[in-house]
């Protein structure tokens, strides 16, 4: 009896990994972009890099990388394009944060001219 609850539990246990593993693949195969293709991921692909890809993230679960590592792998291999969400630094610290300048440059903009036209209606 203790065997068959054994089994059953090893069972059970071996599904949810196997499951957690798989949304960590599909995960990581949304956020990388396929190099032959134009704008899909490798998730989405089905040319032979993207499948070459997927290999190698398979393989670098399998050897027990996390997700990090094996984003810097590929970045390492590849450059910073194949990653659809790139890492924050010196280099791309103004294409994170101008869209937000532009955004608060513009709301200024516009304050000031409606703040204008309203003195120039008041006078």
């Amino acid at each position: 009896m203790k065997k068959i609850i054994l089994i059953i539990f090893f069972l059970t246990f071996s599904h949810l990994k196997s499951d957690e593993v798989t949304k960590l693949h599909i995960e990581i195969y949304k956020n990388l972009r396929c190099l032959v293709c134009q704008g899909q991921s490798i998730a989405d692909s089905n040319s032979e890099f993207a499948q070459t890809v997927k290999l190698v993230v398979k393989d670098k679960i399998n050897e027990g990388k996390s997700k990090k590592e094996i984003y810097e792998f590929l970045i390492s291999k590849y450059g910073e394009w194949i990653v659809y969400q790139p890492r924050f630094n010196r280099g791309n610290f103004l294409l994170w944060f101008l869209p937000y300048l532009i955004l608060i440059f513009g709301a200024i903009i516009i304050y000031a001219l409606i703040k204008k036209r309203k003195n120039n209606k008041a006078n």
